[in-house]
């Protein structure tokens, strides 16, 4: 099963629990994308620690953002 088929993450900030490469692995083996830029076409913007201008970004597009917390969990479905 591909859980996150069709679905597009940007990685903000620092993450505690895994490498940005971990993270994008994780994404791609459940189906999803891992793009650098926010988009209105974007899922989810993962913010993790001091966040930039991408955080911004996905409020104004009205992106959902999720913790690094809500992205472990959604995963690890």
């Amino acid at each position: 099963p591909l859980p996150l088929a069709g679905k597009t993450f940007v990685f903000t900030g620092g993450l505690d629990r895994y490498s940005r490469d971990e993270a994008k692995q994780l994404v791609e083996e459940r189906g999803g994308a891992v793009t650098s830029s926010v988009s209105k076409h974007t899922s989810y913007v993962v913010a993790g620690r001091d966040p930039g201008s991408k955080l911004e970004q996905a409020r104004k597009l009205a992106v959902p953002v999720l913790t690094e917390q809500e992205f472990a969990a959604l995963v690890n479905r």
